[in-house]
């Protein structure tokens, strides 16, 4: 009858074995901790065939097959020899081995051994003890197949004669049961048990002998052992009858004791017995010797058999036996004989290490797995007893693992804190076993542990803040800078890709200027750029990593656009137009280093590209004007004189200071005269002459149009050329490039100096954005300006010095006078 206990349920269980109905009783331990689930005990006879069923272990256990499978159910012993086999399809415990319970257990009563059954997932532990019964299949046997005795035939009656015991390696029922002597006159068979159930019989002399009419007796003895059917031996039992010898030996003590450490060296004094004879001479010389002496036990002790000392001969090992018991015989010269005991207890040492065993071990583990992740199971046994048994476990180094016992000799390692692959991608646990002893013993064990990599860790970019230079006019592809993002995971989670974020820059995506790569992190210019457009890009790029989810960053990428001098100077004043001359006035009383006017030039180029320098080119007398190489100043170098001519025309240009160097030219007509009716005069010869050729131009022009389609065709290119130039004149104003150009900071002519009437000044204004630059002279009390128009017949207007030269509102640079 099996006794099954789960929890508060109990249930029997009916087994079968052979032909017959067989009921065993198991007792299970209530769990200790929450992972032992059960403790079940099964009986089976010895020498069963291979894959005869023990019991069902998932029904015993109340576990379904499913949990069985899904739990990876498995045996664990730590037994050379598994005995028996776990069929977890099934749920049933098999034969795996034949099992020999005399090889397996001796003389041992009740015979057993026990394993676990571990189920992971939750794990679970269940302990099965499996008790092998014993078959009558060994008979009883005899040491040695023929006992001699030489008795006196003075023997009194009722003398005890020990007769050798049969050994019958079969237990229980089946174990040696009792003697039978064959009849005869003199001896009577007494049947005796040692403490441990041995038996052993003796001959006790029931009638005097008689060496006159029997010299000599032969009888038998048969052992008979209680199996079915039952088994016999016999030895035979050689009696010669000596002369009178009416003293037997006695010993001094019925039963001795000692005591005897274990590993104990050879020739180690075990005990001393003794015993004594009254008779005399030859008589009364005692020997001593082992009386029925166990086989196992020949190799262990040895007596001598002159002094009764009794020392050991072989091994001594406290795990194999705790305890020996001897008989002794003492015999004198005449074969009379006494029997005493020797108990002897073994005292164990600490002559064992601890063992571990794992059970099972999970490698790699998840670096974000959190603390108390279970990473192995380990059992530690020790052989040894007492304090010697007693293990403590330990990790050796300081990690962030740590071990519990749960349960009697079962560990399990789990972490101990949050594991980091990027700072430690392996670790090499060492778990110490030591027991109790003194000295103490241990043992360790490795385990080498990885850590697999999740993905924790954003790109991080070598720099917050990338910046970079790039001149302008560049060839659309050019490689700007590479960008670089560093991840410390591995693998998948560590490949970083590069993406360009969306933004606008003058209304367009930031995608129509520059390009990333995403796999090297390379940014290449889309298009060629223009400073005068362009100054700079300010844009994010991304750098996300191949994780799930995965993880990015960004970083600003700042490229300033370098100027190239690819614009020439664009001169404002004076305004060069095709349909009036413009000339500045200077009065034949002017003195060296009178200021007649200034040139005006910008450049929307920057930096030295639009450092200007202005140089007089042409004039009708250089030895009268000089222009100023920095601020465009023209003034005269000596004085006025009547004899210079009225008309001077000057030709000035100005050139940037870029590589290679730009340039615009300028004609400045400037009117020597005190009198506005003298320079009338001069210009006005100037316009008519100018007036007559362009009306027998126009006349021709109609005369050959009427004739010829061609001068039709030739006068209207020509109309449209100097439409053009006139909208060219217009343009220059009314452009709206950034203009910075480069000027002193102020510049002034001294009263007094100078032969003009009122002082000039002239300012610049300029601001780092160049869209919002403008231009501005400051405003003299009144200046003195000539315009002569072709139409005019000599009328000469005064330009007040208040009017606007350049008369355009939306210009962006406004000039003053």
């Amino acid at each position: 009858l099996f006794v099954i206990v789960f929890g508060r349920q109990t249930r029997c269980v009916k087994w079968r074995c052979g032909c017959g109905h067989v009921w065993r009783l198991l007792s299970l331990l209530l769990c200790f901790s929450p992972l032992v689930s059960g403790h079940i005990r099964y009986s089976i006879p010895e020498e069963m065939k291979k894959g005869s069923l023990i019991g069902n272990v998932a029904q015993d256990l109340g576990l379904d097959l499913k949990r069985l499978r899904s739990g990876r159910a498995r045996i664990v012993s730590g037994e050379s020899i598994q005995y028996t086999e776990l069929k977890a399809d099934k749920g049933t415990l098999v034969v795996n081995e034949r099992i020999d319970r005399e090889q397996l257990c001796g003389d041992v009563t009740p015979c057993s051994f026990s394993f676990e059954i571990i189920l992971e997932n939750p794990m679970e532990l269940h302990q099965v003890t499996v008790e092998i019964t014993d078959i009558n299949d060994h008979s009883p046997v005899f040491k040695r197949n023929r006992i001699n005795f030489e008795i006196s035939e003075g023997a009194v009656i009722g003398v005890r004669f020990a007769l050798n015991s049969a050994e019958d390696q079969d237990v229980g029922v089946n174990g040696l049961k009792e003697y039978f002597l064959t009849e005869n006159e003199n001896f009577i068979l007494k049947q005796n048990s040692n403490a441990d159930g041995k038996k052993y019989a003796e001959m006790v002399l029931q009638k005097p002998l008689d060496r006159e009419t029997n010299p000599s007796l032969s009888l038998k003895l048969i052992a008979v052992d209680g199996g079915t059917p039952q088994r016999s031996g016999t030895v035979n039992i050689d009696i010669t009858v000596l002369d009178v010898n009416d003293n037997a030996p006695v010993f001094n003590q019925s039963v001795y004791k000692a005591t005897v450490l274990e590993n104990s060296p050879k020739d180690t004094y075990v005990i001393t017995v003794n015993a004594s004879d009254a008779d005399h001479g030859s008589n009364g010389v005692v020997t001593y010797h082992f009386s029925d002496l166990d086989s196992s036990l020949l190799n262990v002790f040895t007596i001598n058999e002159e002094t009764g000392i009794i020392s050991i001969k072989g091994s001594i090992d406290y795990e194999k036996d705790k305890k020996y018991e001897l008989r002794i015989e003492a015999k004198d010269q005449g074969g009379l004989t006494d029997l005493s005991k020797v108990i002897i207890e073994v005292t164990d040492v600490n002559d064992n290490a601890p063992t571990i065993s794992v059970m099972s071990f999970t490698s790699p583990v998840s670096e974000d797995s959190p603390p108390g992740t279970t990473i192995g199971i380990i059992n530690v046994k020790d052989l040894d007893s007492g304090d010697n048994g007693q293990v403590n476990c330990k990790i050796e180094e300081n990690s962030p693992f740590k071990i519990k016992s749960n349960l009697r000799n079962y560990y399990t390692l789990v972490t101990d804190t949050v594991l980091d692959r990027e700072g430690v991608s392996d670790y090499n646990i060492t778990v110490v076993a030591t027991d109790s002893g003194l000295p103490p013993l241990s043992v360790r064990r490795t385990f080498h542990l990885k850590v697999s990599d999740v993905n924790d860790n954003a790109p991080v970019f070598l720099q917050s803040v990338y910046n970079t230079f790039i001149t302008e006019n560049n060839s659309p592809g050019l490689s700007v800078l590479t960008l670089r993002a560093k991840d410390p995971d591995e693998n998948q989670n560590a490949r970083v890709s590069y993406i360009l974020e969306e933004t606008n820059v003058g209304g367009s995506p930031i995608s129509d200027f520059v390009s990333v790569n995403a796999e090297s992190g390379v940014v290449h210019a889309v298009r060629s750029f223009d400073y005068e457009q362009i100054k700079e890009l300010l844009f994010v790029v991304k750098a996300q990593d191949g994780g799930s989810p995965p993880l990015s960053s960004n970083v600003t990428v700042k490229i300033l656009i370098q100027d190239q001098n690819d614009n020439p100077p664009q001169v404002l004043y004076p305004v060069q137009t095709g349909g009036s001359v413009v000339a500045e006035m200077v009065p034949r009383s002017a003195d060296v280093g009178y200021l007649v006017t200034k040139v005006v030039a910008v450049d929307v180029d920057s930096g030295q590209n639009a450092w200007l320098s202005y140089k007089l080119q042409k004039a009708t007398d250089r030895a009268l004007f000089e222009v100023g190489l920095q601020n465009g100043e023209i003034r005269t170098i000596r004085q006025v004189s009547d004899k210079d001519a009225v008309k001077q025309r000057l030709t000035v240009i100005v050139e940037d200071n870029g590589q290679p160097s730009r340039s615009a030219t300028v004609i400045v007509n400037v009117a020597v005269a005190d009198s506005f009716p003298e320079v009338l005069s001069e210009f006005t010869d100037f316009t008519h002459d100018k007036e007559y050729k362009d009306n027998l131009t126009f006349y021709l022009v109609l005369a050959l149009a009427v004739v010829s389609f061609l001068f039709i065709t030739c006068l209207v290119v020509i109309i449209s050329v100097k439409i053009y130039r006139w909208r060219q004149s217009r343009i220059l104003y009314q452009s709206k490039l950034p203009v910075i150009p480069y000027y002193p900071p102020r510049y002034s002519d001294t009263l007094g100096t100078g032969t003009l009437p009122h002082v000039y000044n002239y300012e610049v204004c300029r601001t780092t954005d160049s869209r919002k630059s403008d231009c501005k002279f400051g405003r003299a009390g009144s200046q003195n300006v000539l315009i002569m128009e072709p139409s005019s017949t000599g009328t000469m207007q005064r330009i007040q010095s208040d009017r606007n030269i350049l008369d355009e509102p939306d210009s962006p640079l406004e000039v003053s006078l």
